[in-house]
């Protein structure tokens, strides 16, 4: 379909629905966050949940049942109750983010997700854009996803296997209630997050995140990393803008309202949330800490750094763990990355410590931080030195290496954003077609590829791939772009329009840390990424422990919420 045709078809589409619409935002009475005072709320740690069982001593699988509940949560001290979605076993238990599932390697962990969400959002969203939609126009949607995860399709969350309250509507393509989770992969960290066909931005904004690790003791132990509660914690982090009453505030009116009445490419709010408080803080002894931190923000990078001058020791990237520390002083993160890092307290040179981001937004050429999403979180640290137990080794986990004789076939894959008259986006595309255009990436389970990533837009663009694993071999700058750019828009073929005699430009280097196995990576404007990607175990020859071929299939596509949303996100189709 032509983008004129798509975009007059939403137009009816959006006349048809939008008075059918009713949503429960109120008036746009913006707080201003600098008015709210940081680091007065202590960084809470999420309650856990074990997603096996211990039976006389033998280790058992486990079924979970999981809600999506309606209530009211604290972001801080000053801030009234702010109305969100939130996982939890119960609505009292329910927390944003929500429980962190605590799994074994080679123990199954079964959840049934519960959607109890009432009939109406309590966000703005846009029918013109494709989105899951109840015949009766009741519900929300909801669908998850464990991102990182290595599974069946039929519980990899398709973002067309929404259901709403008690499974009342479901979409096209859902299959069963219960999700199944081998755990049958590396260990390493994973995150739980809402999918629903262009309800994502909105669904993650109001909450329904979450924390997923794998453990494997046998191999994890003898690194003598810091574990136990104090000292190993999971670290969501997040932006969120609020109005005066608390509420979220997620601005109603798209940026081209003609077209898409309430869609905008891209969210930020001035707050940053870690754990579910603005700006908190943590006492922490003069010794090393393990953060697992991930990017749960629809848009927002983070370029983390310290105030004090301390160190990251990183010791895993995305799922996966590295093969060697590597030691950074920021760390460079995209919306849905996660970085494993080891911090050392006892080297610092006063009591405080700040976590501090100076990434522009939107990323790289936005605008620069200001006093308010500049900070993070603030660590107390308390003088007494101390006899720290927990290590670094020199070798932690090294995985075969890839081999290229091993590749099947290469790929390119092409990043593109359309805009309107006035110059303003209306959607993007992965390689030129919508979403529901047939499949075209259909690897053979078991298979390595090379994959070209052309991003021919001016953001740089997370790129996630559902159940592969890949490694970044390079990064290449396009030369002669627009010419190159004009010849991609007009027949979206990198062989004719010659990218051999563009992608000759400077070569960017890949960064110590981000050159293990990762599941997203940054895709850099005017370049060309070219990546290595495994569709198997990368710890083992053993096959998928589940049928990767059946449907709904899997999918790739950007990360920042509101690209994927409209619609730069395609379908992967695996063959034996």
């Amino acid at each position: 379909m032509i983008i004129a045709e798509r975009i007059m078809l939403s137009n009816l589409l959006s006349v048809a629905i939008l008075g059918l619409l009713t949503t429960s935002w109120g008036e746009d009475r913006l707080l201003d966050p600098s008015r709210l005072e940081m680091f007065v709320d202590e960084l809470p740690d999420m309650p856990k949940i074990q997603g096996f069982h211990v039976v006389s001593g033998v280790l058992k699988s486990k079924s979970l049942k999981i809600g999506m509940f309606k209530k009211k949560w604290k972001f801080h001290r000053d801030l009234p109750p702010t109305p969100v979605f939130a996982y939890g076993l119960t609505k009292d238990k329910a927390t944003v983010p929500g429980p962190t599932i605590e799994a074994l390697h080679g123990v199954d962990t079964y959840v049934t997700w519960r959607n109890h969400l009432p009939r109406k959002h309590i966000l703005p969203w846009d029918p013109t854009i494709p989105t899951a939609m109840p015949a009766n126009k009741k519900g929300i949607p909801t669908v998850v996803h464990l991102h990182g995860g290595i599974d069946e399709p039929e519980s990899d969350g398709n973002s067309n296997s929404w259901f709403t309250s008690g499974f009342k509507a479901r979409g096209p393509t859902w299959t069963k209630k219960k999700y199944h989770y081998h755990n049958q992969q590396h260990p390493g960290n994973l995150w739980y997050h809402d999918h629903a066909m262009g309800l994502t931005r909105i669904n993650l904004l109001a909450g329904l995140i979450g924390a997923y690790i794998i453990r494997h003791p046998d191999v994890e132990t003898p690194l003598g990393l810091p574990s136990g509660d104090e000292f190993d914690r999971p670290l969501i982090v997040f932006d969120r803008g609020f109005r005066t009453d608390g509420s979220i505030y997620m601005n109603s009116t798209g940026n081209n309202p003609s077209i898409h009445p309430q869609w905008q490419p891209e969210y930020f709010g001035d707050a940053i949330i870690v754990n579910g408080k603005a700006w908190p803080r943590m006492t922490v002894r003069r010794r090393k800490y393990r953060f697992r931190i991930i990017n749960a923000s629809n848009a927002r990078f983070f370029r983390f750094f310290f105030t004090n001058g301390l160190t990251f020791i990183h010791v895993g990237s995305d799922s996966a763990y590295l093969n060697e520390p590597v030691t950074t002083n920021e760390i460079l993160l995209g919306p849905s990355e996660i970085t494993d890092v080891v911090v050392d307290f006892s080297m610092s040179k006063n009591d405080t410590a700040i976590l501090a981001n100076n990434a522009p937004y939107p990323y790289p050429s936005g605008d620069p931080v200001n006093e308010v999403n500049s900070k993070v979180v603030k660590f107390d640290i308390l003088n007494h030195q101390e006899f720290d137990t927990w290590q670094v080794p020199k070798k932690l986990i090294e995985y075969p290496a890839p081999s290229l004789s091993s590749v099947s076939r290469t790929r390119y894959i092409a990043m593109y954003e359309y805009t309107s008259d006035i110059d303003e986006p209306i959607h993007l595309y992965l390689n030129g077609k919508p979403y529901e255009a047939p499949v075209t990436e259909t690897p053979r389970v078991g298979a390595t590829e090379i994959w070209n990533i052309i991003n021919l837009t001016e953001d740089n663009h997370p790129l996630h791939i559902h159940l592969g694993l890949f490694k970044t071999l390079d990064q290449t700058r396009l030369v002669n772009l627009e010419e190159f750019k004009s010849c991609m828009t007009k027949i979206n073929d990198a062989i004719k329009c010659q990218i051999s005699k563009h992608a000759r430009g400077k070569k960017i280097e890949v960064l110590a840390h981000e050159k293990g196995w990762k599941n997203v990576y940054k895709m850099t404007p005017g370049v060309v990424t070219r990546i290595l990607v495994k569709f198997s175990y990368i710890h083992s020859n053993a096959s998928y422990a589940f049928d990767a071929t059946s449907e709904p299939g899997y999918v790739y596509h950007c990360h920042i919420l509101d690209h994927e949303d409209n619609v730069m996100m395609r379908p992967l189709k695996f063959l034996n």
